[in-house]
């Protein structure tokens, strides 16, 4: 009998990622599909996948349907997650909970998932009778895809990194007020570069200018994004870290299940990407080992990742955001040894936040259930 998946937040970018490929991999076919809404309870669900009778949105806060779901998928956020699952649970709901936010991943009765780094872990739970299985950080499902092959070989003492990460990762309505920015920005000196006659100076003066005092639209990211970086991503630590670099270390560790912590730490910067987050790392090795070795163990690790080599033209084609967007792909690239010691590698990666870093894991999970 198929089992009844109820999806909350399907909408939203994440969502509309997860249904997508789902509609791809032609995964509702082994599914009853309920789909839920927070906004619009009543209409009618998009009937994208041609479904031979029209799916009714039901009330995503009515306890009692939701109950009815074996599995349920949200991807709705952390402020849904703290309302609902708890009420849940309290009622005695049984079924497999699969989420995208933030909010449940630390929890010891839960687990993070992505499949090709701990699917023996994700096993194992399961016949333990764990029923919740939480998406992790974007950066760190990244990173893992993409350094999975010496974390595996254990051939890693610690890591510094520092990430790049797109306009899409705070959310749509960011990569909105970017696109605005930019639009705002060339308007601003639009009759300047029609005519050519100011100097570059001078019209980058106007620009700057535009930024700091002019009427740029700044309300999600309380200043401009476009034509600047932004080394702050989500709440302050103690520490003096983010939150967004705390949960590296703290996810990477927990998804490799280890007793011996790797240490990891590093600065999450927000840049003017439209999608896919870039990271560049700085990896002590335990020992001495060749850039073709770590190549090739890099390589073997997974069926996603696609070396890039370290040299100009390959690397401007294949190791930038606007390569990989839309794709699974996992780009690794300027793979070298650094001058500060022999044991000490550099690697550059890019890979989509909405995909690997999101939505594909919380997809997979949903199959591994099924099976």
């Amino acid at each position: 009998m198929k089992k009844f998946v109820g999806f909350v937040g399907w909408r939203g970018m994440v969502g509309s990622v997860l249904i997508s490929r789902m509609i791809e991999e032609n995964n509702f076919l082994n599914i009853n599909p309920v789909f839920f809404s927070t906004s619009q309870v009543g209409k009618y669900a998009p009937n994208f996948l041609n479904f031979s009778k029209k799916h009714i949105l039901q009330d995503a806060y009515n306890i009692v349907d939701l109950q009815k779901m074996d599995i349920i998928i949200t991807c709705q956020g952390g402020d849904y997650t703290n309302i609902i699952y708890n009420q849940l649970r309290s009622v005695g709901w049984l079924g497999y909970w699969i989420d995208a936010a933030s909010t449940l991943r630390m929890e010891n009765d839960s687990i993070i998932v992505l499949d090709p780094i701990n699917i023996k872990l994700i096993n194992d739970s399961i016949e333990k009778g764990i029923k919740t299985f939480v998406g992790g950080n974007c950066t760190v499902s990244l990173m893992l895809m993409a350094l999975g092959g010496l974390l595996k070989s254990k051939l890693v003492e610690n890591i510094i990194f520092s990430t790049y990460q797109a306009a899409s990762g705070a959310g749509s309505k960011n990569v909105i007020e970017l696109l605005h920015q930019m639009g705002y920005l060339y308007n601003v000196v639009s009759y300047d570069l029609a005519l050519e006659m100011n100097s570059v100076l001078e019209i980058e003066k106007k620009v700057s200018d535009c930024l700091r005092y002019g009427q740029c639209p700044k309300k999600f990211f309380h200043v401009p994004l476009a034509g600047n970086v932004l080394p702050w991503i989500d709440m302050g630590m103690q520490n003096g870290q983010t939150r967004e670099e705390w949960k590296v270390q703290q996810e990477m560790n927990k998804i490799l299940n280890l007793k011996n912590i790797i240490p990891v730490d590093g600065t999450c910067v927000r840049v003017g990407a439209l999608r896919c987050h870039s990271q560049s790392f700085i990896i002590k090795l335990k020992k001495n080992i060749s850039v073709s070795e770590i190549t090739n163990i890099l390589k073997a690790h997974n069926d996603w990742i696609k070396i890039i080599p370290n040299d100009f033209q390959s690397t401007i084609d294949g190791l930038t955001p606007v390569s990989v967007t839309g794709t699974l792909d996992i780009a690794v690239g300027r793979i070298r040894m650094l001058n500060i010691g022999s044991k000490y590698l550099s690697i550059f990666t890019v890979g989509d936040q909405l995909l690997w870093g999101a939505a594909e894991p919380i997809r997979r999970m949903l199959m591994i259930l099924l099976r």
